[in-house]
């Protein structure tokens, strides 16, 4: 059998007919660029997030761009991140001109831990940017009290999260503005690069419109320093024909995530750890991820057997040899450390099918009891 990490060609047999009228109407319309379509994903992700503004942006890089040169960051200031995540996270602070600053995580959730996040706060430090990573929202009350006590803005990173929640509250709701990727892996993605940034904050949205297209208003008249990064109006129409299927995929990944949790705690329980989940939270499997020993072996293994899996992340950000400079060693952060060696990401997407799960289980299960 053949268990491939993702497998998006179903997903558009369900859709073709109304995606290709969709594509043809932005075609026949020939309104390309910040168009209707746009308009009405960013109307529609804001309600979802239960904010008032979406503004569409090029991908999920730029959207923590400028949020935080809209959020006031710049050359000279510190912003805290998580060092277990994708690059963009931290590549994005350098390219506003500040300093990454990382923080450890629990090793629970693979989440930005508060403490962590306390230890690293110096006068410099303007923003903190978490992650929600692997789809389940961080310690947001925690991370809220150390803003607050520090008056720092507080940029949720949700590339992986749409739709997950916090004690009812949803992505975007408890920080200065939220980001969303909707690169086309992701729970929501589009044909191609794409993001969005949500907030409740009129006066930082509008600065954000403004970044996103220039710095320019009126057109030709620049007062900022802006960007070319705008959300196509062809895949915010892909992105309005699936965005409808959101709530019944993340239920259906919610129903693997439980099939897988349930196989391995049945035929391995010593030998993985499955994904902790806070009472407080709904999660929407962006990964189903588990923790394992031997992790390179095992992949090998599951590669040889038809299996595909993703290892996210094998090297931490900060012992990336581009943020050499800052001078972190490894032992610096022990608990994203030991991720980065043990974490290991199996095939997950809403058209899975049960018997691939327990395909994937029973070669895990071989591989340990070698």
């Amino acid at each position: 059998m053949k268990v491939a990490m993702l497998d998006l060609t179903e997903q558009y047999q369900g859709l073709r007919d109304e995606m290709l009228k969709a594509l043809d109407d932005v075609m026949s319309k020939a309104h390309f660029i910040l168009g209707d379509n746009v308009k009405k994903l960013e109307s529609d992700v804001a309600k979802y997030s239960n904010v008032n503004h979406g503004i569409g942006v090029a991908n999920g890089s730029d959207a923590i761009h400028i949020a935080l040169q809209a959020s006031g960051v710049g050359p000279g200031d510190e912003v805290i991140v998580p060092a277990f995540t994708f690059f963009a996270t931290a590549g994005a602070v350098a390219r506003a001109g500040a300093t990454p600053v990382y923080a450890d995580i629990d090793p629970r959730t693979f989440n930005i831990d508060p403490a962590s996040i306390e230890k690293a706060v110096t006068d410099k430090t303007k923003a903190i940017v978490l992650v929600h990573l692997y789809g389940q929202m961080a310690d947001m009350d925690a991370i809220a009290a150390v803003a607050k006590k520090h008056n720092l803005a507080v940029i949720e990173d949700a590339a992986q999260a749409i739709g997950a929640k916090y004690k009812g509250k949803t992505v975007g709701e408890l920080g200065t503005a939220a980001t969303y990727s909707f690169f086309p892996t992701k729970n929501l993605g589009a044909y191609g690069d794409g993001g969005m940034i949500v907030t409740n904050d009129t006066e930082l949205a509008e600065k954000m419109r403004v970044i996103r297209v220039h710095g320019s208003k009126p057109k030709y008249h620049h007062h900022v320093l802006g960007y070319n990064s705008r959300l196509d109006e062809l895949q915010a129409a892909v992105l309005n024909v699936k965005f409808p299927h959101l709530d019944t995929w993340i239920k259906l990944r919610r129903e693997k995530a439980n099939t897988y949790t349930q196989l391995l705690n049945e035929a391995l329980k010593d030998n993985v750890v499955t994904p902790f989940i806070e009472e407080h939270n709904e999660h929407v499997f962006h990964q189903y991820t588990i923790r394992v020993q031997r992790r390179d072996e095992l992949q090998a293994f599951l590669k040889e057997h038809g299996v595909a899996t993703m290892i996210y992340y094998p090297k931490p950000l900060h012992l990336q040899p581009v943020f050499e400079e800052l001078g972190y060693k490894e032992g610096d952060l022990p608990e994203t450390e030991k991720a980065c060696a043990e974490a290991i990401s199996l095939p997950m997407y809403p058209e899975l099918k049960q018997e691939q799960q327990e395909y994937v289980v029973k070669k895990i299960a071989e591989f340990y009891n070698k």
